[in-house]
């Protein structure tokens, strides 16, 4: 799996200052709550709701009749437009034309995905972006649903392509979402599928798609290169998700690489065509200078990002964060607060709304009311992430199935999913890395089962076979045991390809149930702890690891 390390996200970007929210008493809406909301949206399901009423006519975001910045508690035909633009992206959106908590959290995950500063406000740059990025397109529809053909095939239209696009632009091919299966698209389709050694037909089937599918845990692209999880300068032959994250950026530069972690000729000529571009020396290595370029004007806005978040407790944190300082301390703290309902940017920068922040959360939690961070504050802010139980008696995998069952349903990047880090000494949003070792290593944490933990799924299988920490290969897996999944085959369990869960049910044939995290939410929404219906007989590998 990738590296797990600090990382400069789309939301670190300097955004332009903007009021506060607040709507009433208890105004912090929390992310999971907002993911929840999202989901229920997507359903169909509207709390409250009477009869629908019609939008009003779209208006297109960027005539005179919008204003420069659409936000949260408009309503209008832009609002409609909006929403329309949203859904081609896959939100799911009910169009109402009112810009409601929904829309917003539709917003932030798309700036979060297109690389724009996350402040839920619908300026230029995510206008651009919106009608850049693919026009109107059908709602996506899941491939392997009955609405879509066992084959589709070029010249194919609706939902399903919209859904196949949106796959293709996930595993870094460059496309318009339209819902038109084109040239563009079957050239994408083909190259994925010599990517993944699949018979390059352009015909996305059975195998196709389960490959498409089968992201759970790929290489990282949320590492920052210019961070010190990544070498000073980044080479052909190098592999692993500061190479993803490098061919992500390349991607936003005009490139259309396969984001597949793994620094190839193909890889390589991208570099050096970008080097030429931007006038820097062309040698195909990406040190300070090439980095520095490929940050160059995320979010357009120019920014450099805001700086990788440090835990606040640590000795390079002063003992009290006050405003007007500008460190990873801060964008640690931003994080913090937006994790008890801010709603901040972060951008490392500790200015009047976070002094609010800061001032608002003090006297929530009881707190001598003076805007600085320092032990107390800091305390409370790390306090409010569910500690995790105590371990319970006995350990083995007749109790890791009780304890993993209990997380299921605990969405990424809430106060929860994060503290699962605290296993293997991370204090990182779940947002940021691919988690799945993690949950496993904090289960086998909160059991004591095993004192082996590792953010690699390579690691537990290595150390499996080599029968070290209570840990040994089994062919009889039972409710309780680890199950490693090799997507590329081989069982070789390298390359960013793997991923590791829990058996819930023992095999019946070749099918089984498990429960995972960072895993996708079978339902549709956010990322997290679900329950999953695996197999052994599906093209990937499977090691199945007893815990004695």
């Amino acid at each position: 799996m990738g590296r797990p390390a600090f990382v400069v996200r789309a939301e670190d970007q300097n955004p332009p200052h903007r009021a506060a929210h607040r709507t009433r008493p208890g105004w912090r809406i929390r992310v999971g709550t907002l993911a929840a909301t999202a989901a229920m949206v997507s359903a169909g399901i509207v709390l409250g709701a009477g009869p629908a009423s019609a939008a009003p006519a779209p208006v297109r975001l960027t005539s005179t009749s919008c204003p420069n910045e659409i936000v949260q508690g408009q309503a209008s035909g832009c609002v409609t437009e909006l929403q329309n633009l949203l859904n081609a992206h896959g939100a799911g959106l009910v169009v109402d034309g009112q810009f409601g908590s929904a829309t917003l959290y539709a917003v932030r995950e798309y700036q979060a995905a297109t690389a724009i500063a996350v402040d839920g406000r619908v300026g230029p740059a995510t206008k651009s972006k919106l009608y850049a990025t693919g026009g109107s397109a059908p709602a996506p529809v899941n491939l392997n649903s009955s609405s879509c053909p066992a084959n589709i095939v070029q010249g194919a239209k609706g939902g399903c392509v919209t859904e196949l696009q949106r796959l293709l632009i996930h595993h870094g091919y460059t496309l318009d979402v339209d819902g038109d299966f084109g040239a563009g698209t079957a050239s994408a389709v083909r190259s994925f599928q010599s990517a993944h050694g699949l018979t390059v037909d352009g015909q996305v089937g059975t195998n196709t798609k389960r490959a498409l599918y089968d992201t759970d845990e790929s290489p990282s692209t949320g590492l920052d290169l210019r961070s010190a999880s990544c070498p000073a300068n980044i080479v052909e032959g190098q592999s692993g998700g500061c190479v993803a994250t490098l061919q992500s950026l390349l991607n936003g530069k005009g490139q259309s690489l396969a984001v597949d972690g793994s620094f190839g000729p193909q890889t390589l000529a991208a570099v050096k065509a970008f080097q030429s571009a931007s006038g820097l020396g062309v040698d195909g290595q990406v040190g300070p200078n090439t980095k520095a370029a490929l940050y160059s004007n995320i979010g357009g806005g120019g920014g450099n990002g805001a700086p990788a978040p440090i835990n606040l407790n640590s000795a390079s944190c002063p003992n009290e964060v006050v405003q007007g300082q500008r460190s990873g301390c801060v964008t640690e703290l931003q994080s913090l607060l937006n994790h008890h309902g801010a709603d901040l940017a972060v951008d490392g920068d500790f200015g009047p709304l976070t002094d609010s922040a800061v001032r608002d959360f003090q006297a929530e939690k009881g707190l001598s009311v003076d805007g600085q961070v320092g032990p107390n504050t800091k305390a409370a802010l790390y306090g409010a992430v569910t500690p995790p139980s105590s371990p319970p008696p006995g350990g083995g995998y007749a109790k890791i199935l009780d304890v993993a069952a209990a997380e299921a349903g605990t969405v990424e990047g809430s106060a929860r999913a994060n503290s699962y880090g605290s296993a293997v000494g991370l204090s990182l949003s779940t947002n940021n890395y691919a988690w799945c070792a993690t949950f496993v290593s904090w289960v086998a944490k909160q059991t004591g089962a095993s004192s082996y933990r590792n953010t690699y799924v390579s690691g537990w299988v290595k150390q499996a076979r080599a029968g070290n920490y209570h840990l040994s290969v089994t062919t009889n897996p039972q409710p309780g045991d680890i199950v490693a999944f090799d997507w590329d085959g081989g069982s070789d369990f390298t390359g960013g390809h793997e991923h590791i869960g829990i058996v819930r049910t023992a095999p019946t044939g070749s099918s089984f149930t498990t429960v995972e995290g960072n895993t996708s939410n079978p339902n549709g929404g956010n990322d997290g702890v679900y329950v999953k219906s695996r197999s052994t007989n599906s093209g990937y590998d499977v090691v199945f690891i007893r815990v004695r």
